[in-house]
């Protein structure tokens, strides 16, 4: 698969995975404030955490992904300062 493949999967994906855990935690919150069982708004808030930091993973992923894309597309400039010491 190429990076681009992968940029365009893994950013995406953690938008919706960094959206998705962000609703979660308001619904942990919620589950809270209507004076649920405290193991029951415990165990949403860390699965809410959960989804929430592998969103930011996963647009991470699709960030290294394109800076790759990025430098393997951008033709490379000689350093001619460096090639004259070698």
């Amino acid at each position: 698969m190429t990076h681009k493949k992968k940029w365009l999967i893994f950013a995406p994906a953690g938008l919706m995975a960094i959206g998705l855990g962000n609703c979660l935690v308001q619904w942990a919150a919620d589950k809270k404030r209507n004076g649920h069982s405290t193991t029951e708004w415990v165990a949403a808030g860390t699965a809410a955490l959960a989804v929430f930091n592998a969103g930011i993973s996963l647009f991470g992923r699709g960030v290294v992904e394109k800076v790759k894309h990025d430098l393997q597309e951008k033709p490379q400039e000689l350093d001619y300062a460096n090639v004259a010491r070698l």
